[in-house]
């Protein structure tokens, strides 16, 4: 029993995928190598209701520990699910609430319906990349990574921490 001889198959040519085809990803133009153009100062900074009460335990104030951060000048952004969500936690997270009616954060309107937050900000970083997503959830960071040129913000050894931020704007190396 000899080895089997391969003959070569002549005039044969390798599909070519089209630009168009669903199976490869699709980055929007704001992405430029693994920048995004739009992140830039002042930051926008979509905050979460457990980044409000995990800096309250930490006895953080938020935006001077952002500026901290981040070295620029920070916007914080709080959308009405969010803020649908502080008020449904009730008497015990009344600081929550009252730091985040505060005149410095900006009020995002949301236009779908229901209001779980996670959903709404995943939905608003993947409309819009010109955010930093600021939480300390699991899962929600999880569900972040997954969209490139989107940082996170999270909180760890007392401070305000960034993760996924590129180099060029000035993000500190720990």
């Amino acid at each position: 029993m000899g080895k089997q001889k391969k003959t070569r198959k002549y005039a044969t040519m390798k599909r070519m995928l089209s630009l168009r085809d669903e199976r490869l990803p699709q980055h929007p133009s704001c992405l430029f190598f693994q920048y995004n153009t739009q992140l830039g100062p002042p930051y926008h900074i979509l905050v979460d209701t457990n980044f409000i009460n995990f800096s309250i335990k930490a006895k953080l104030d938020l935006v001077q520990s952002m500026m901290d951060c981040l070295y620029a000048k920070c916007i914080p952004c709080i959308t009405d699910c969010v803020m649908a969500e502080i008020e449904k936690l009730g008497q015990k997270y009344r600081v929550a609430l009252r730091i985040a009616k505060d005149p410095r954060f900006d009020r995002l309107p949301c236009t779908h319906k229901g209001t779980y937050a996670d959903d709404c900000l995943v939905q608003r970083v993947t409309q819009h990349k010109c955010y930093i997503v600021a939480t300390v959830d699991r899962d929600l960071k999880r569900r972040i990574r997954k969209i490139p040129g989107v940082p996170i913000m999270y909180i760890s050894n007392h401070r305000y921490n960034i993760e996924r931020m590129p180099d060029d704007y000035g993000a500190p190396r720990f």
